[in-house]
């Protein structure tokens, strides 16, 4: 496949912005290039952070890191401000507002249609199946040839359930679009990243976050796993240091913590187990949906009514009931096991 052929025509002809320290990588000695505060920060030092400098605009620490944390080559990966900014880049690379268009299976996570919207591109909701599965050939039927982008969640938001790997597979090697796959849910799960995928698959990007089962929602971290010609266009239209010291700090103190990560992920699985089974046992619930992600779908006689009654107690849930399949359906996070125990007692009332 032709990545080029997919990518906008002035983001090909796109000269980026460009620092000294670009020319420079990693330069060392007396910088006078950035017009930054040579004499120190205001804040604080914190283990020889120095904020009065800008972070390196490559992300190479952050790209060696994630290289020797998830075996994804250094080339293959890009970070981002959240998965958030990433998928905004991903459409302005690739879509031509009022031109181009996006196919997004539903229900599913909402920032897919709110960034295409904000960059004026035409979505195309595609049912999934009633298993929560890609209908391959609602998509065909849904694309054309101005079809640039096709969304995947897995496992999927809100109904958490992991997409079949070889549907997904078979999308990347009979579409010639690209195939974004979201897996912010995978450390809940049981199956391997895609991101193993994209050698094989140049069309294929994978989506990872550290806001779940590291618990760095505040410090807005994520990552694409791609082809390393998608990688060098996202360089290309990335603000010049996207990510800040700050965050980098912090992701490298997690990374220090792999015991703690897995210690989250068995509580939050352990707990996952026993709300729903404990769902199973209320009278008022009617259906508890399987999870490979860090929350529940459950479906209620009225979902805005259960919401209403839960955040009477103190307890704030997600109504999902206005998406396509979901009538009756709640999200719900799991929480500490003293929080699901209220949660809990809540539900009973």
């Amino acid at each position: 496949m032709d990545i080029k052929k997919l990518i906008r025509k002035n983001i090909l002809d796109l000269k980026p912005y460009t620092s000294a320290r670009d020319i420079y990588n990693n330069p060392s000695g007396i910088l006078l290039d950035a017009n930054e505060n040579n004499l120190g920060s205001t804040f604080d030092e914190i283990d020889g952070l120095n904020l009065n400098r800008y972070p390196d605009p490559h992300q190479n620490d952050l790209r060696k890191l994630a290289e020797l944390n998830f075996g994804i080559k250094k080339e293959n990966l890009f970070f981002g401000v959240g998965s958030d900014e990433i998928i905004d880049l991903l459409v302005r690379i690739f879509c031509e507002p009022e031109k181009n268009n996006v196919i997004i299976p539903e229900p599913t996570y909402g920032m897919y249609k709110v960034s295409c919207d904000i960059n004026n591109v035409e979505t195309r909701s595609v049912l999934l199946t009633d298993e929560f599965q890609i209908d391959e050939k609602a998509i065909g039927k849904a694309c054309d040839e101005k079809t640039k982008i096709i969304f995947l969640c897995s496992p999927n938001n809100p109904t958490g359930n992991l997409l079949k790997k070889n549907d997904v597979l078979s999308l990347c090697e009979n579409f010639n679009t690209i195939i974004i796959v979201d897996e912010a849910y995978i450390d809940f799960s049981e199956a391997e990243s895609l991101a193993n995928e994209i050698s094989a698959h140049p069309n294929l990007i994978v989506l990872r976050t550290f806001s779940k089962a590291w618990g760095l929602a505040g410090a807005r971290l994520g990552f694409c796993a791609a082809n390393e010609e998608i990688i060098n266009y996202l360089f290309k239209v990335k603000a010049p240091y996207n990510i800040s010291a700050l965050s980098r700090y912090a992701l490298k103190k997690a990374l220090d913590n792999v015991d703690k990560r897995q210690e989250y992920v068995s509580k939050i699985k352990k707990e996952r187990t026993r709300l729903k089974n404990q769902f199973e046992s209320s009278a008022g619930i009617i259906k508890v949906f399987d999870s490979d992600a860090n929350f529940l779908l459950v479906k209620v006689r009225d979902a805005k009514d259960f919401q209403r009654k839960l955040f009477d107690e103190g307890i704030i849930v997600r109504d999902r009931s206005s998406q396509p399949k979901l009538e009756g359906c709640v999200r719900i996070s799991i929480g500490t096991e003293e929080e699901n125990d209220l949660l809990w007692s809540a539900v009973q009332n």
